[in-house]
């Protein structure tokens, strides 16, 4: 039933199975190392040591939870422990490649198995099936489930909680299992669904939590070199759009607006006929080719909202690049075979809507462009870790994103460790901007427009000017936006693609300091230009780069806008924003970097 690879991870009780060093040269072929990583052999020591009929393993995406599950199947397979093994997937496309990855471990799996088709061939030792597809047909998985001792892998398990259907479906399917394996790399979730199989405990305010058995999380991986640090490159610029009532709206990208009016600020932003996008996609394609510079085979993918969308931003890089980039539009069989082909090739873009968010591996992906209105967590963290796959030390992965205040903050937490909570849970700073900070998000939810106007506008224009870049928890970029294009966006879009962190973190702050010097020297050198600047756009042009850095330090910290100002103008002196002087402004835009600076390194 086993192959002499698969074999030798067999040797788990008493002697641990040989070990990988955190990250290795040479990557093996997906859920099929013959080695193991630390954490997977420690994992794999917990899970013998106790034996439990559930367990959940949460690791970060990259990090190898296939091959830790095809290694605990084999074990239970070899000692009788069961003696079928069902796997659940989130896709069809996952099926098929956890078939695969099976296959070379010497694990046989049936990935055409459905409810209705009852039996399969008796070569194969198991199926995999998907979330939707057990919620058709409970009772017929269940029935399987009870005629053998089953091990049932639930891959990407917070699938289960998509829908209250769904998580009875799974319950119900396989609660007569021998053994559940449960698999995740980003367990949190937007929603109260329970999750089943998963244990939930009271926090210390007493909210439900989940408990995994074996947590593996971006941070230590990204110490032990297992996967890629990530540079967020934002971009923000000027929208304009006409809503269905015919009012004409213009709002800059990244300031503080209501929820509605930041959602119609990103569809603008990536409307294809608007100017923002191509833009974007001309500098991701400068950061690519900088990246091929030291890793020749180095890939990129755009994340599109829709199919339209997605054809769209194809023909686009179609113009830019000259080649025509690999289009990925649904979940179907000629997708995973366009998924592969491209994997297999050294071609330089993918288009895709949200199906390769999560899962699909391409570790030679390496610049991805964030192009869709989905802005949740788990999104947002499924999508990004498609570019974190380290192949060998050095590699990084630079994500661009529009300057919207929830991506940011998502961006700056990267590395934070998350469980599923059965709660909302209630802002509380202790001060009294609290109640009032909530009640105004609350208002922002419903304010602005009518469900009609939100659902019908016109783009009509828009334009990308570079932000800033997220790195490690910090911020970095120049004094307000700069042009696409620009030798300052330069600074940033050139950084080498093979640095070790600390290289990428001391290369940054050089860039930053040596442009900032450089500005400094221009100003006291030509005073008659700087004063031909109308004083009405400086500071607008300051007060946007505070209102960022305050909207970034609220998704960091959890502290209200208000309070923030409140505190810079306490600590630096002067009124209030709207009305502060150049100076003023830019010594509380120093400050709260100060701040971002002295957190990180605490």
């Amino acid at each position: 039933m086993t192959d002499p690879d698969t074999a030798d991870l067999l040797g788990l009780v008493p002697a641990p199975p040989k070990e990988l060093p955190p990250a290795y040269p040479d990557r093996a072929a997906w859920g099929t190392a013959t080695r193991l990583r630390a954490w997977q052999s420690a994992a794999l020591e917990a899970y013998f040591t106790d034996n439990p009929r559930d367990f959940l393993a949460v690791a970060t995406p990259g990090a190898g939870k296939t091959t830790f599950a095809l290694t605990v199947a084999s074990e239970l397979l070899s000692r009788r422990v069961v003696d079928r093994v069902t796997i659940v997937a989130p896709t069809e496309h996952l099926k098929t490649q956890w078939a695969e990855a099976a296959a070379r471990a010497g694990i046989p799996i049936d990935p055409a198995y459905s409810g209705r088709k009852g039996r399969t061939s008796q070569d194969f030792v198991g199926v995999a099936v998907t979330y939707a597809g057990v919620a058709v047909n409970p009772l017929a998985h269940r029935i399987r489930t009870e005629r053998f001792k089953t091990l049932v892998i639930l891959d990407e398990v917070h699938h289960a909680g998509d829908a209250l259907s769904w998580g009875d479906a799974v319950r119900e399917a396989f609660d007569p299992a021998q053994r559940r394996l449960a698999l995740t790399g980003t367990p949190f979730r937007s929603d109260i669904n329970p999750i089943p199989f998963v244990t939930y405990a009271p926090d210390s305010e007493g909210v439900g939590r989940s408990l995994a058995d074996y947590t593996y999380g971006y941070a230590e991986a990204l110490a032990d070199h297992v996967v890629r640090p990530v540079l967020f490159m934002a971009y923000s610029g000027e929208m304009q759009w006409r809503t269905r009532a015919g009012d004409e709206i213009s709002a800059r990208l990244g300031e503080p607006l209501t929820k509605d009016l930041t959602q119609q600020a990103l569809r603008t932003a990536l409307d294809p006929a608007g100017s923002w996008m191509p833009s974007v996609l001309a500098a991701a394609d400068k950061r690519l080719t900088e990246v091929r510079r030291h890793v020749p085979d180095a890939g990129a993918m755009v994340i599109a909202s829709d199919q339209d969308s997605a054809r769209a931003y194809a023909a686009l890089l179609k113009e830019i690049t000259g080649e025509r980039p690999t289009v990925v539009l649904s979940d179907e069989k000629a997708a995973s075979k366009r998924i592969a082909t491209f994997a297999e090739s050294d071609d330089r873009w993918m288009v895709a809507v949200r199906m390769v968010s999560e899962g699909v591996d391409v570790p030679r992906l390496a610049v991805g462009v964030y192009a869709t209105r989905t802005a949740t967590p788990l999104f947002f963290a499924q999508t990004v870790s498609r570019f974190v796959r380290a192949r060998r030390r050095g590699e990084t992965a630079s994500v661009f994103l529009p300057s919207v205040p929830n991506l940011l903050g998502f961006a700056s937490e990267m590395e934070v460790a998350r469980d599923h909570v059965l709660k909302r849970k209630v802002n509380d700073d202790g001060d009294i901007f609290a109640a009032e900070d909530e009640l105004l998000a609350q208002a922002n939810a419903v304010e602005a427009a009518s469900a009609e106007e939100l659902g019908s506008f016109e783009a009509m224009g828009s334009e990308a000017r570079f932000d800033r870049v997220l790195y490690d928890g910090g911020e970095f970029g120049h004094a307000g936006e700069v042009h696409v294009g620009s030798d300052e966006e330069m600074d940033f879009l050139g950084i080498p693609g093979l640095l070790e962190p600390s290289q990428v973190r001391d290369l940054l702050h050089q860039r930053q300091s040596e442009r900032a010097r450089q500005q400094r020297r221009t100003r006291s050198t030509e005073d008659d230009v700087v004063r031909d600047v109308s004083t009405h756009e400086h500071l607008a042009t300051l007060r946007r780069e505070l209102n960022g850095l305050v909207a970034a330090w609220n998704h960091r910290t959890g502290q209200p806008h208000g309070v923030t100002h409140a505190a810079l103008r306490k600590d630096c002196g002067g009124p209030a924003a709207a009305v502060a002087t150049a100076a003023q402004l830019q010594t509380r835009i120093d400050k709260i970097r100060d701040w971002a600076a002295q957190r990180r390194s605490g």
